[in-house]
């Protein structure tokens, strides 16, 4: 059976301290935090545009180009089958591409931020 350990002197349990409003809102004007907006925002909305732009495509392709569309690519796929088959592929690929980002960039810089308001507290 486990044992717990006593929580600190002067605290009657071991949860972290919370930071303060004006802690959040120091942070949040902070060139850290614009950076982080920056660095999501410079990844998320080219890539947002780009896949819709990309689907509207095919939606007017769908429905405009049924010859086009229909066209024979292999045995019995055509191009609308291989476009219908391309929008999940993209969709998987922004996702890891998004996963890599936020990993990579994202993710240290939010947690910079965090460890700062948490040595504050």
């Amino acid at each position: 059976m486990a044992t717990e350990a006593p929580p600190p002197q002067g605290r009657e349990d071991d949860s972290p301290v919370q930071p303060t409003t004006e802690a959040y809102l120091e942070a949040q004007n902070s060139a850290e935090f614009a950076e982080l907006r920056r660095s999501h925002r410079s990844f998320a909305f080219p890539l947002t545009v780009a896949f819709i732009a990309w689907y509207l495509l095919y939606v007017l392709l769908s429905s405009y180009a049924g010859d086009f569309m229909g066209t024979k690519v292999v045995a019995n796929f055509n191009v609308a089958f291989v476009f219908g088959l391309a929008q999940f592929l993209t969709t998987f690929l922004i996702a890891w591409f998004y996963s890599r980002h936020a990993t990579n960039k994202l993710d240290p810089q939010a947690a910079a931020i965090k460890s700062r308001l948490e040595a504050d507290a």
